[in-house]
């Protein structure tokens, strides 16, 4: 019998760009996944307290207030529409689990999609840190003349920073 093909149905960078840092786990949140599995949120959050114990803390847990208000202003959200509740934060092993909690073929496919992006982000921090690595061998082994050379090497290396942009006229007296 031949296996059934399942075509990628968000691009892996699609994906990448809703997953977030916070409490030092990579997660993605219930709103995005909601997006991605094409139901509504609170349709996620429902299989989710139907089935809580399959999630403990450390696959999924809700924002803190604090938490909420410096994602929305990372992620440049209006407060318009609001939610009445935190939002809640999945982690990988969180994703995974939805997979058994919720069971269509999209969410299984979509599930396939994360869990690859999860695995390309990290061979790429792994890649950085073999690059940095061999990077301060190189630097020890030569001389002052190619400090120049290793400071911009290493500059590359670092994370781009998000650069906030004001917006509006400003007055300069």
């Amino acid at each position: 019998m031949k296996e059934k093909e399942i075509v990628p149905t968000r691009p892996i960078e699609l994906i990448e760009k809703h997953i977030y840092s916070i409490r030092g786990h990579k997660v993605l949140l219930d709103i995005d996944l909601a997006n991605l599995y094409e139901v509504e949120t609170k349709v996620l959050i429902q299989a989710v307290k139907r089935n809580i114990d399959r999630f403990p803390d450390d696959f999924m847990f809700q924002l803190s207030r604090e938490e909420f208000e410096n994602l929305r202003s990372q992620i440049v959200t209006s407060n318009r529409g609001g939610r009445r509740y935190l939002p809640y934060a999945f982690t990988e092993q969180g994703v995974a689990m939805l997979s058994s909690v919720l069971r269509s073929e999209r969410a299984i496919a979509v599930n396939i999609e994360i869990m690859r992006t999860f695995v390309k982000l990290r061979e790429m921090v792994s890649t950085q840190k073999k690059l940095a690595a061999r990077l301060e061998e190189l630097e020890q082994k030569y001389d002052e003349q190619f400090k120049v050379v290793f400071d911009v090497l290493r500059q590359l290396l670092e994370p781009p920073q998000k650069q906030h942009r004001q917006i509006g006229f400003i007055h300069k007296d």
